[in-house]
């Protein structure tokens, strides 16, 4: 059977942290009550001119840098016409054939694998606004976002990414560095960055390229990984029923697992593309280029670096702990509280995640400070607390603010004493004598059950190294 692969690049756009919109005095917000955050520039009312926002600039030409671009001295903007009702003017203002930053790269790590996926263009433009079709049947515009300065990056072409795992750990690693930049707050969520793959198949081992498909406005890493799989799945058994793949626009069915054909693809012409006449070119010197890369942050693959040597942390938690900064930072700080660099990134990694995402919360946002984080895993460290009462005080510190030390005098240190536990394993035995003959008679499955009896009945105290270890010597006696 012939051997298909898929050929994969990548558009991404992020909407920039500034203030302002990127023409206009408009403030720059997500959400808020529909049309309320418009003006005559940013709704294309006759005569309202454009006035570039030199921090949206900024933040291209420091996302460029750290995405190994090179800077056009003179980039400049264009009218890029198509009509949609989201779109006030008829035409959004882009950049085309000199855009802010060009030929770059970043590096992604998927199965300990690297590879180098090349960045064509890096370039600023401005969002559409927000069109809604109502439960009446209605369909209606907010012009809140219309005008938000947006970056664009675009993979180069032929593409370099060959799987779904690639295109996801692509995105993972641009997010993280938009945000390590300050660039983006990366809330895919809101919206704030969008994702739009486009991919071909061929027969591997080919230089040719298929046909390509694009996939619109995808919001989350598990759309991104899921359509593509599906995609590529759906273009192979095209290509093995002899019929030729459509090239076209689809979306992401979530409900349905599937993509949907929105519109045939338009190729660039169609955009009949020109130079903006009410702008003119942005004169990007040396030094303000200079100015700029000297005040970058420490950015993610340094960062995972350094987690790596100076914390003992694998490839897996360096990658999830670099996920933003504010992440990175609780996780330094816990560590130094507490001198447990592998428990602090276990307990980041599931409790802590677990009640983050059932909340809603940004970590930054939490209850629960990095050294009181510390603090648990040194009483735990210490045995005076077991895991199974940290989980319970991490619960109410999550909820409350409450710290391990209040929680620790209200309830008590673990049950370490042998005595005191042995006599907790004689009243669960003496309770369940059925349950301990089948023990005793090779069941051992069910000396599960009896722990967690035991420590039902200590109300999670007692030690539960010390209690498995007298069972097991009560057990060996008996037999």
């Amino acid at each position: 059977m012939t051997e298909y692969e898929a050929v994969i690049g990548m558009e991404v756009h992020a909407e920039l942290l500034t203030e302002s919109k990127m023409f206009c005095g408009c403030r720059n917000a997500f959400g808020g009550e529909p049309n309320t955050r418009c003006c005559p520039v940013c709704l294309a009312m006759p005569g309202a001119l454009p006035v570039v926002n030199r921090k949206a600039v900024e933040h291209v030409i420091r996302t460029a840098l750290a995405l190994n671009c090179s800077i056009n001295a003179s980039a400049k903007f264009d009218r890029k016409n198509y009509f949609y009702p989201d779109l006030p003017k008829g035409y959004q203002i882009s950049q085309y054939d000199r855009p802010i930053g060009v030929n770059g790269w970043l590096d992604i790590e998927v199965g300990g694998k690297t590879t180098r996926v090349r960045i064509r263009r890096v370039h600023l433009e401005e969002d559409t606004g927000k069109l809604m079709h109502l439960p009446s049947g209605d369909s209606a515009v907010d012009y809140n976002r219309a005008g938000v300065p947006l970056m664009e990056i675009v993979t180069e072409f032929p593409p370099d990414m060959r799987s779904a795992d690639e295109a996801r750990a692509y995105l993972i690693a641009l997010r993280a560095l938009l945000t390590y930049t300050g660039a983006s707050d990366g809330r895919m969520e809101e919206g704030s960055l969008r994702c739009e793959p486009n991919l071909s198949i061929r027969v591997k081992g080919s230089d040719t390229f298929g046909a390509k498909t694009e996939i619109k406005n995808l919001n989350s890493f598990r759309a991104v990984h899921r359509s593509i799989e599906y995609e590529i799945a759906r273009q192979i058994e095209v290509l093995r029923r002899g019929e030729a793949v459509r090239q076209e626009t689809r979306g992401w069915s979530d409900a349905r697992q599937e993509t949907f054909v929105q519109r045939s693809k338009e190729d660039e012409q169609e955009y009949r593309y020109f130079p903006e006449p009410d702008l003119p070119p942005l004169m990007i010197g040396e030094e303000w280029i200079e100015s700029i890369r000297r005040q970058m942050p420490e950015l993610p693959s340094s960062v995972r670096e350094r987690l790596r040597r100076d914390y003992g942390l694998r490839a897996a938690e360096a990658d999830w702990i670099t996920q933003n900064p504010a992440t990175a930072a609780y996780f330094t700080e816990a560590s130094r509280a507490c001198g447990l660099p592998a428990q602090v990134a276990s307990w980041m990694m599931g409790d802590f995640a677990r009640l983050l995402n059932a909340s809603g919360l940004a970590i930054e946002q939490a209850r629960v400070a990095p050294e009181q984080l510390g603090r648990l895993l040194s009483l735990i460290d210490a045995g005076r607390i077991s895991g199974k009462m940290a989980k319970g005080f991490f619960e109410r510190m999550f909820e409350t603010g409450a710290t391990p030390d209040a929680l620790l005098a209200e309830h008590g240190d673990q049950v370490t004493d042998e005595a005191a536990i042995a006599s907790l394993v004689d009243q669960v035995i003496a309770a369940e004598p059925d349950v301990w003959a089948a023990i005793c008679a090779g069941d051992e499955r069910k000396l599960t059950y009896v722990m967690g009896q035991v420590m039902k009945l200590s109300r999670g105290k007692a030690n539960p190294q010390e209690t498995r270890r007298l069972l097991d010597g009560r057990l060996e006696k008996e037999r």
